[in-house]
């Protein structure tokens, strides 16, 4: 009895030294892979029309012009550009553009600094304009088409917005586009979204409602008072998007310490 007491002691210890190995090396492959994750950059755009230029034989004309000439639908869009990865990345070259408005006057931001995005320098030498001198007419048409900007640095979680004042070229609304090629960067658009408490409503709701489920059935298994369920489960439905903000905002800060 014995021997056989030492053996299955010495069976456990053997186990849970492989186990602690597998998990020790599962844990560093774990890691190594979200580090070396390919990085990505996120973006949306936002419209809002500032002014519409109209005709009217009765009632007078509204005329919006841009360095004298007419502009018919006049838009302030914003562009927010977010580094999701786990990176920190140097020299960043970014280019909006677009084909169906004109670029006109702009404003950047790196939000939570003073610094803005400066255009690269080789951009700024194609639209230099002598003392004296009159931009070109492929000066003028770059200008309004794209822009190119350098970022020197653009760490995790960092954001970066552009503002433009652009005239659509249709009655639809504006398209502004963004891109990127840089080592390990991937650029993907998404829409525009509300926010709760700096999360997305979209993907709060889907996680407080995985966790409303989770929490039904907890509740039909161990409360066996259905008023009390009944009152727990609507109290919960009224907040559920709190708890997915709670565990999104957690997941991020166990990604950021992963990530060191």
């Amino acid at each position: 009895m014995g021997l056989s007491m030492d053996t299955s002691f010495l069976s456990n210890k053997y186990f849970f030294g492989i186990a602690s190995a597998v998990g020790g090396v599962v844990l560093t492959l774990l890691t190594q892979y979200v580090l070396n994750k390919r990085g990505l950059f996120t973006y949306s755009v936002r419209h809002d029309r500032v002014s519409v230029s109209a005709d009217d034989a009765v009632f007078g004309s509204v005329r919006v012009t841009w360095n004298g000439n007419p502009v018919s639908n006049l838009y302030l869009s914003t562009v927010e550009l977010i580094n999701y990865s786990m990176k920190d990345y140097e020299n960043v070259v970014v280019r909006t553009f677009s084909n169906d408005t004109v670029l006109l006057t702009e404003r950047t931001d790196i939000v939570g600094t003073t610094q803005i995005a400066s255009w690269t320098n080789e951009f700024s030498q194609q639209l230099a304009v002598g003392p004296g001198q009159q931009p070109t007419q492929a000066q003028v048409d770059l200008h309004g088409m794209r822009r190119e900007y350098l970022l020197p640095v653009i760490n995790r979680g960092q954001m970066v917005r552009f503002h433009f004042l652009n005239a659509a070229k249709t009655q639809a609304a504006p398209t502004i586009w963004l891109e990127t090629l840089h080592k390990g960067v991937k650029v993907q658009f998404h829409p525009a979204r509300n926010e709760i408490l700096g999360v997305p409503q979209p993907t709060a709701v889907w996680v407080g409602m995985t966790l409303g489920l989770i929490l039904l059935i907890i509740l039909i298994k161990f409360v066996h008072v259905l008023w009390l369920a009944a009152i727990l489960a609507f109290v919960y439905g009224l907040f559920a998007q709190i708890p997915g903000v709670v565990v999104i905002k957690f997941w991020r800060w166990l990604r950021e310490a992963i990530g060191g």
